[in-house]
C-alpha cells in the first residue's frame, strides 16, 4: 500500500484541483452572471446545469476524490508520517468541505428548485435561497476543495 500512496496523492491533487476551479468559476462567475438575469431564465439555466453536470467525467472527479481521500486516511493511520498525515488532512477537509456540504446543502436546494412551480414560488426560492444560502455553501466547497488540493499536494510533496 506504502508504495501507491504517492500515485494515489497524485490522483487527489488532480481530483481536488478540478473541483477546486468548478467551484470557485461558480462563486465568482457563474452565479453571479445567473443572478443578472430574469428569475425564470436564471432558474432555467441552473436546472440545466444541474441535469447536464451529472455526467461520468464529472462523477468520477467529484466522487473519485471523495473515496481517494477516504483512502488516504486509511493510509495515514497505517503508515504513518508528516505527509500522510497532510494526505490524511487533505482527504478530510475534502470529504466533510466538499462531498458533504454538496449532500446536505446544495444538493437538497438543486432538488427543491428543480421541483419549484414556475412563477412566484420558484422566483422566491431563487431570490431568497438560491442566490444566498446555496452561493454560501459554494463558497465553502470553494475554500474545502482549495485546502484540500493545498493538502494533498504538500503531503504528495513528502510522500
Amino acid at each position: 500500500m506504502a508504495a501507491l500512496i504517492p500515485a494515489l496523492a497524485f490522483a487527489a491533487v488532480v481530483g481536488s484541483g478540478l473541483m477546486a476551479g468548478l467551484f470557485f468559476i461558480f462563486s465568482v462567475c457563474i452565479m453571479r452572471a445567473l443572478s443578472r438575469l430574469p428569475p425564470e431564465q436564471g432558474i432555467a439555466a441552473m436546472n440545466a446545469i444541474n441535469v447536464v453536470i451529472q455526467n461520468p467525467l464529472f462523477l468520477t472527479a467529484f466522487m473519485g476524490t471523495a473515496l481517494l481521500g477516504l483512502i488516504l486516511i486509511a493510509a495515514a493511520f497505517f503508515s504513518g508520517g508528516q505527509g500522510n498525515w497532510l494526505l490524511a488532512a487533505g482527504g478530510l477537509a475534502y470529504f466533510v468541505g466538499t462531498l458533504l456540504v454538496t449532500i446536505v446543502f446544495n444538493v437538497p436546494l438543486n432538488d427543491a428548485l428543480a421541483a419549484a412551480a414556475p412563477g412566484e414560488t420558484a422566483n422566491e426560492l431563487w431570490q431568497k435561497r438560491y442566490l444566498t444560502d446555496w452561493v454560501w455553501w459554494n463558497h465553502v466547497r470553494t475554500f474545502a476543495s482549495i485546502g484540500a488540493l493545498a493538502l494533498f499536494a504538500l503531503g504528495f510533496a513528502r510522500s
